[in-house]
């Protein structure tokens, strides 16, 4: 039978994700336009997406956060382009942006790297890595649903740096930040801000090899962190590379207000691993579906992707797999029950549901009926 009750948001994209609880448009009311980013307020406003963000995740107070162009990729460029070079690097992916930055680094740098690479639902062997190395890598593989589990791999006495695209983990899970001396994330993910920015963070080791190294390539100004072998200081006080939307930091400071008021990142990570209960428990009771990741220890909390297990769907072609995948989210999104629920282009058929602290357990359970029905009008289509 058709489920009743929808989900009061429907809203389970991977990226820009569901907004807060509650958001509307008034939580931008007192952006600042009309005014130059670089006046008094515009830089007050800058300042306060850095010093909000450093509380709740307890960046240590020697380490740097700016504001860059571009959302997390720009972030993660601007590191590999200004960072990479000076000691060979260990490159890790099992998912879709990670091959990008191992692509990034080996073809168009040309850097002495080392590709440690696993398959969509896996990890490659994290004993593998050389501390005398640098390492680039995802905590949180988005369109894969897997994710380090811990940073125990990383030794305490490393020579190279830890590069970690964080975008799908920052305000989600704990993250180690001894163990790592660059982290970026993007605004757009765990909070639902809006796109367009990214965050990039150093740690005082990254800042040494910024004012000690000189890439031999070109460097884009939109790149460029240091001038006469100096950091640009600017960079981590508010005063950004280039214009950014008040719209956006606005809606930024709303979403870091928003996490300071259900308890900072304990609340935040509380709300995420209730949801991930919550798929986990359907998921154990639902015969036809799994996760894409076989352990649990790796499974990502926030971009949870599944695969239909089904012997008789699993038995299909690549092709008749993607094509029954979509049948089962467009009749979802057809009843305006689920938005945004197929797995990322690259990755397995299947299905990637959000379940970051902006979603509702509540709306996940209201979900969890829609698909059971969607699957089953999918089946009987294909039998038909």
């Amino acid at each position: 039978m058709k489920p009743e009750i929808r989900p009061a948001c429907v809203h389970f994209s991977s990226g820009p994700c569901a907004k807060r609880p509650g958001w509307s448009l008034d939580a931008l009311s007192a952006a600042v336009l009309g005014r130059s980013h670089r006046s008094k307020i515009g830089k007050s406003r800058l300042k306060e997406v850095l010093d909000r963000s450093r509380a709740i995740l307890g960046i240590p107070d020697d380490y740097l956060i700016g504001i860059v162009p571009a959302s997390d990729t720009g972030a993660v460029e601007m590191a590999l382009w200004s960072l990479l070079g000076p000691r060979p690097v260990d490159l890790l992916a099992w998912e879709s942006f990670g091959e990008g930055w191992v692509s990034d680094v080996l073809k168009q740098l040309k850097i002495d790297g080392r590709k440690l690479i696993a398959p969509y639902g896996k990890l490659p062997d994290l004993a593998k890595i050389d501390p005398s190395h640098d390492v680039v890598f995802t905590w949180n593989g988005t369109t894969s649903g897997v994710r380090v589990p811990n940073g125990d791999w990383i030794s305490d006495t490393r020579e190279g740096l830890t590069i970690c695209d964080a975008t799908s983990a920052a305000f989600a899970m704990q993250l180690p930040w001894s163990k790592l001396d660059v982290v970026t994330w993007s605004w757009q993910k765990v909070l639902g801000g809006e796109a367009a920015h990214g965050m990039l963070v150093l740690s005082p080791r990254a800042v040494a090899r910024l004012e000690s190294y000189s890439p031999p390539w070109p460097m884009p100004k939109i790149f460029r962190m240091t001038k006469g072998g100096k950091l640009i200081d600017g960079i981590f006080v508010g005063e950004t590379i280039n214009t950014p939307s008040m719209l956006a930091v606005e809606d930024a400071v709303d979403g870091l207000k928003w996490a300071e008021s259900i308890g900072g990142l304990p609340g935040l990570v509380g709300r995420t691993d209730r949801n991930f209960a919550a798929l986990e428990a359907w998921v154990a009771r639902t015969p036809w579906i799994d996760f894409l990741c076989a352990d649990p220890a790796a499974r990502s909390t926030t971009s949870v992707c599944l695969v239909f297990s089904d012997p008789t769907i699993a038995a299909l072609s690549a092709d008749d797999q993607a094509a029954f995948a979509k049948a089962v989210v467009a009749k979802i999104e057809g009843e305006k029950a689920g938005l945004d629920l197929g797995a990322y282009r690259d990755a397995p058929p299947g299905l990637r549901i959000w379940g970051g602290a902006t979603v509702e357990t509540s709306d996940l359970e209201a979900l969890f009926p829609w698909i059971e029905w969607a699957y089953g009008e999918a089946l009987k289509a294909r039998a038909a």
